[in-house]
């Protein structure tokens, strides 16, 4: 089950990222890139947190981006 955040909390996560991992966005996105096919959003949003020792709202943050910029490329 997925939890809705606005677009607001989305951008404000995303915006941290950087602060809280000392990572940027674009790295993470690779990691996620990189790491196993899973193809459920849950499963992608575990699998960074086990991985990276990610909170869980800056993982489902990173996949619910990384799908925003799949679904941009297929527009």
């Amino acid at each position: 089950m997925s939890l809705y955040r606005s677009a607001q909390t989305h951008h404000t996560l995303i915006e941290r990222l950087p602060k809280i991992t000392g990572h940027d966005v674009e790295h993470w996105l690779r990691r996620l890139d990189e790491g196993p096919s899973l193809l459920r959003f849950t499963e992608r949003v575990n699998w960074m947190r086990d991985q990276y020792d990610l909170p869980h709202c800056y993982a489902a943050a990173l996949v619910h981006e990384a799908d925003l910029r799949r679904a941009a490329l297929r527009v």
